[in-house]
């Protein structure tokens, strides 16, 4: 199961936003969310919670892909969010996730018994390539008690 597959089965957010997991790697996620006229604004593009959810569940892949392997000894977890919505969103957006910090220090922090925080930045675009919001995410992993 790709972690892509994962989120769509495990979170139901993604799964009611039809959201499409196009890679999910350690350095990158990138999640295509389609038009859907149910989840449209007032002036006709994705809601604002509709991309929130969108570039959340970018750094969410971003994190599980980076960071799955040490899920035996930790949960990830968002500790806070950011959003600046840049320009109007119309039709498919397309949300790409990058980490903030390098996964070796993350994971000598927690192998410190540290709760080490990182952030994941995440641009939106849409299909024309303008960046329509920016956001950052910082996660945290929770050491298993």
């Amino acid at each position: 199961m790709t972690v892509g597959d994962m989120l769509v089965a495990t979170v139901p957010m993604a799964r009611t936003l039809n959201l499409e997991f196009l890679e999910t790697t350690a350095e990158r996620a990138v999640v295509r969310m389609p038009d859907q006229a149910d989840y449209h604004n007032h002036v006709g593009g994705p809601h604002a919670g509709a991309m929130f959810t969108l570039a959340e569940s970018a750094s969410g892949a971003i994190v599980i892909a980076a960071f799955g392997d040490q899920m035996s000894r930790a949960v990830p977890l968002a500790v806070k969010a950011e959003i600046g919505y840049k320009k109007l969103a119309m039709g498919v957006v397309t949300a790409t996730a990058t980490l903030g910090r390098p996964m070796a220090d993350v994971v000598a922090e927690l192998d410190e018994g540290k709760r080490p925080e990182f952030p994941v930045t995440i641009e939106i675009q849409r299909a024309d390539g303008a960046v329509t919001g920016e956001m950052t995410v910082v996660w945290t992993l929770r050491p298993n008690a």
